[in-house]
């Protein structure tokens, strides 16, 4: 599954935490690529799962794949950490549901 397999890549990727995130620009151009494909592929998700997981922004999540593809100069990397560090785990957790459920 993309989802799942994605936020895989993200964790593993960003394992150095914040401030290696900050410094390395291929780190967080390879996150930033993988986030944005991930938020696209949650937009495809269909509206019964969607309803199900209310506690995911699915709006919000599909919003920053925008930002990343047309708003990149306005990007800001301290929200991005906030995505890899609050918001993808939520979304780790209801892919593990789906999943547990078949």
């Amino acid at each position: 599954m993309y989802i799942r397999d994605s936020i895989a890549l993200v964790e593993a990727r960003t394992r150095g935490g914040r401030e290696a995130f900050l410094r390395d620009v291929d780190l967080q151009d390879s996150v930033l690529w993988r986030l944005e494909t991930l938020a696209e592929v949650t937009g495809r998700l269909s509206d019964t799962i969607k309803t199900r997981h209310p506690e995911i922004n699915w709006r919000a999540m599909y919003g920053f794949r925008n930002i990343v593809a047309h708003g990149y100069l306005e990007l800001r990397l301290d929200q991005v950490w906030e995505i890899i560090d609050i918001h993808l785990p939520a979304l780790k957790a209801t892919v593990q549901q789906k999943i547990a459920r078949g």
